[in-house]
């Protein structure tokens, strides 16, 4: 599933492609027909991220068009005049110049602007944006019982944030990714947070994840580059069996709530602060 920074780069590419233009808005599918009959022929007024979901507003119409990628989704845009539509092509927006096509979206609707406000009111905050309060994400965390590897996937804690980044950003600060949340320190936290703002903030300019400090890179190491459709210097995800860069213990992985967590079992220690785990 895209992560955060992917829905902001996308938010930014619809508004440099169609901002300020009157787009023609077509479903060729027929699954999301009446949404985009709604803004058919209207000027885009502009596009947001918030966590994993877009936002696309047009002059005119109070409504938003609301995308949730999911794991499958994808926005694939050209230029010049749109082809042929083939397969299942949910969202259509074109001009004579430019064309974005959305498929296999999760979600693809229209909110009126109380539902709009309803599911951001859900999410918890997102460090892509300026109106982040981490406060917000920090009362959540430290009452709960919930593991941390747990908690930094809940997009009701923490929006925007997957799987790379809660690996990456749990090894980073040594933090076992089983301690659960009320024991995490709220300095710690706060430094975790600063770093995904960082980390993130580079996501969306690069468009990969990057992780690893100057000093265990490929070239500082003498290793080769990571190989993988991913992409980007990482130092535990997708690394299970793999020695650590930074100790030499191999990287280990199991199933959390469904998706895969990797962590370094000597970087990331177990400590007292914690209820024990199996494994």
């Amino acid at each position: 599933m895209p992560e955060g920074h992917t829905l902001h780069r996308l938010a930014r590419d619809l508004g440099a492609a169609f901002g300020g233009q009157q787009v023609t808005s077509t479903s060729p599918q027929g699954r999301f027909a009446l949404g985009a009959a709604l803004v058919d022929g209207r000027v885009l007024h502009g596009a947001e991220a918030y966590g994993k979901h877009l936002f696309v507003s047009f002059d005119g119409v109070a409504q938003v068009v609301h995308v949730h990628l999911g794991l499958y989704g994808s926005f694939i845009f050209g230029d010049g005049e749109a082809p042929a539509p083939a397969g299942a092509l949910r969202w259509r927006l074109a001009t004579r110049a430019k064309y974005a096509d959305l498929r296999g979206a999760t979600a693809c609707d229209v909110l009126d602007p109380p539902e709009a406000d309803r599911l951001r009111s859900r999410l918890g905050p997102d460090p892509l944006r300026t109106d982040a309060e981490p406060e917000r994400a920090w009362s959540r965390i430290r009452g709960s019982r919930a593991p941390l590897a747990t908690l930094l996937m809940d997009q009701s804690v923490l929006a925007g944030v997957g799987n790379v980044y809660r690996a990456e950003v749990l090894f980073r600060h040594r933090v076992d990714p089983f301690m659960q949340g009320r024991f995490l320190k709220r300095a710690q936290w706060y430094a975790m947070w600063a770093d995904l703002v960082a980390l993130m903030a580079e996501g969306f300019v690069t468009g990969q994840i990057d992780t690893v400090q100057p000093e265990h890179e490929p070239e500082a190491m003498d290793r080769p580059p990571r190989e993988d459709a991913h992409g980007g210097e990482v130092y535990v995800y997708r690394r299970s069996a793999q020695p650590c860069f930074v100790c030499g213990t191999l990287v280990r992985t199991r199933e959390h709530a469904g998706r895969n967590l990797f962590w370094c079992p000597r970087c990331q220690r177990r400590s007292r602060r914690q209820t024990p785990q199996n494994g």
